[in-house]
């Protein structure tokens, strides 16, 4: 049993399906003491030799393989919300998990699940964010981390970070770039998460102001 007023752990899950970097940035926040209340529970990935996966093992950390190649986004879908709950995590992380997840998994975990997006959403949507923000020749570009809903890219912001494109970028000093942010960014908006201390107006998220001391 928890001590009395004491909070409990907020316990995340992380999806990968590649290096996970996003991943590694938000354990490194943990164990920094940068990120406080959270744990992480279990690393899932998609792809069986993805290299965050193996890192996820090395750092000690709980891990699990659903191969989605093949097989029907329901079935495998339904295995991961399995895993998930088996682990009891309270918050999903998309951390380069490169899968739309289903109906059924969203209604799963109702404003629980996170996805980090390298562009300043709405622009540039979907693959190669970086390389359409380029080539469009954008002056501001940045990350987005929102709530998961059952469209691509599109659930309610929680916060942006921005930064200027260079005159001597290229698409891959720009990516370069934008995902240092993005290594800052999700531990931040996980922290405003899991404070509770926000409600979903529409489409906005929105702070709860400090109650007034004067």
């Amino acid at each position: 049993m928890e001590p009395e007023g004491q909070k409990r752990t907020t316990r995340l899950g992380i999806l990968i399906s590649g290096r996970g970097s996003n991943f590694l940035a938000i354990a490194n926040s943990i164990r920094e003491g940068r990120l406080n209340g959270v744990e992480i529970a279990v690393v899932i990935s998609n792809v069986a030799d993805a290299p965050g996966l193996e890192k996820a093992r090395e750092l000690g950390f709980a891990t699990a393989v659903f191969i989605s190649k093949g097989r029907p986004r329901a079935e495998h879908d339904a295995a991961v919300a399995a895993c998930l709950h088996e682990h009891r995590v309270d918050l999903v992380c998309l951390a380069g998990y490169m899968r739309l997840l289903s109906p059924e998994f969203i209604g799963a975990f109702p404003y629980r699940i996170l996805n980090i997006h390298p562009s300043l959403l709405p622009a540039f949507a979907g693959l190669e964010a970086q390389q359409q923000a380029f080539d469009y020749g954008v002056k501001i570009a940045g990350c987005t981390v929102h709530f998961v809903d059952e469209h691509l890219d599109h659930g309610a912001i929680i916060l942006q970070r921005a930064i200027p494109v260079l005159d001597s970028d290229d698409a891959h000093s720009l990516a370069a770039r934008i995902l240092a942010e993005e290594h800052i960014a999700y531990s931040e908006a996980i922290a405003r998460v899991v404070s509770g201390e926000y409600e979903i107006r529409g489409r906005r998220y929105v702070r709860r102001q400090e109650p007034s001391t004067r």
